[in-house]
Formats: structure tokens, C-alpha cells, sequence
């Protein structure tokens, strides 16, 4: 246990955080199935750009890796294309 004030606080911190990052990572990976079982074309290109900016934000909090957003990206963009 930490016997410190601030190593207390700390603990108390990551718990928030890191309860942030699943309830954000949980929801960008439900926006991606919803849109991977899409099949109508205008209902996707609205997914899409929600679902990017989601990945985005995950990138940029360093949730995920930004290869891994860009790989993300990159599928769904031609998944949304080729339909």
C-alpha cells in the first residue's frame, strides 16, 4: 500500500482514467462493428466519419497506437468504398 499522500492521489487518478479509456476504447470498437455490418452506402459515410474521429481520439489520448488507428482507418475507408 502507498504510504504516501500523493502516491494515494495517484492511485485514486489512474482508477478514473482508466476507466475513461475502457468506456471510450469499448465504444469506438462498437461504432467499427456497427459499421463493418453496415450494407447501405449513405448510412456508412455518416458512420464513418463519427467512427474516424472516434479512432482519432483514441490515437491522440494514446489509448491505442497511431499505426493501429491508421490500419483502422484505412479499412474502414474501403470497406465504405467498395460498397
Amino acid at each position: 500500500m502507498a504510504n504516501h499522500k500523493s502516491a494515494l492521489k495517484r492511485i485514486r487518478s489512474d482508477k478514473d482514467k482508466t476507466q475513461r479509456n475502457k468506456y471510450q476504447h469499448k465504444s469506438a470498437r462498437t461504432a467499427i462493428d456497427k459499421l463493418r455490418a453496415t450494407t447501405d452506402k449513405k448510412e456508412a459515410s455518416s458512420l464513418l466519419l463519427y467512427t474516424l474521429s472516434m479512432i482519432d481520439k483514441l490515437a491522440k489520448n494514446n489509448i491505442i497506437h497511431k499505426n493501429k488507428a491508421a490500419n483502422l482507418k484505412s479499412q474502414l475507408t474501403r470497406k465504405v468504398n467498395s460498397l
